[in-house]
C-alpha cells in the first residue's frame, strides 16, 4: 500500500526520488517502476503499480464498448499512461508534458492513497488538502447521522 505524505524536490531533469515504501509497493508489477497518468478526480498525477492499472482495466471492461464513460476513462488512463522505471538511485523521471500540465517545477507533494498515490504541485496540494479535510469532516458527520437514524428506525 502507498501511505503517508512526502514533500520532494524535482531536480533539473524532472527526476524525483520515490519513497522506499512506494518502490516496495510497486514492485509486484511486471517491471521495476510505476505507472502514472493525469488523475481523473483532481489536477495532479495519479500513479501506482500493476494492481492500480488492473483495477482501472476491470472498470473499463465493465462498461460496454462505445459507452461515453468507457471512452473517457480509456482516454484518460490508457491514453495518458506513462511507465517510469526506477533508476539505480530509486528515482523516476516525470514526463515534461505532465509536469507542464500540472505545474510541477520544483517542490512536489507525493501522497499515498492505498493502492495509488498522487503527485501534486505543492501549493495546489495544500489547497486541496484543506478542501478534502472539510469534505471528510462534513461527510463523516452526515454518515454517522444516517447510521443513527437507521438504528432508531
Amino acid at each position: 500500500m502507498f501511505l503517508s505524505t512526502f514533500e520532494k524536490q524535482l531536480d533539473l531533469k524532472r527526476r524525483i526520488v520515490v519513497p522506499q515504501d512506494f518502490r516496495a509497493a510497486a514492485a509486484s508489477g511486471p517491471f521495476e517502476g510505476i505507472m502514472c497518468f493525469p488523475s481523473i478526480e483532481a489536477d495532479c498525477l495519479e500513479g501506482g503499480g500493476q494492481a492500480l492499472f488492473n483495477r482501472y482495466e476491470a472498470l473499463i471492461e465493465e462498461l460496454p464498448f462505445g459507452d461515453p464513460l468507457r471512452s473517457a476513462i480509456e482516454f484518460s488512463v490508457r491514453g495518458g499512461l506513462c511507465r517510469m522505471a526506477f533508476d539505480s538511485a530509486g528515482r523516476i523521471t516525470l514526463p515534461e508534458a505532465l509536469c507542464e500540465q500540472f505545474g510541477l517545477t520544483d517542490w512536489v507533494v507525493v501522497i499515498g492513497l492505498g493502492e495509488r498515490f498522487q503527485i501534486w504541485e505543492r501549493e495546489a496540494f495544500r489547497a486541496h488538502r484543506e478542501e478534502q479535510r472539510l469534505a471528510a469532516r462534513t461527510g463523516l458527520a452526515e454518515h454517522r447521522a444516517q447510521q443513527r437514524t437507521a438504528k432508531l428506525a
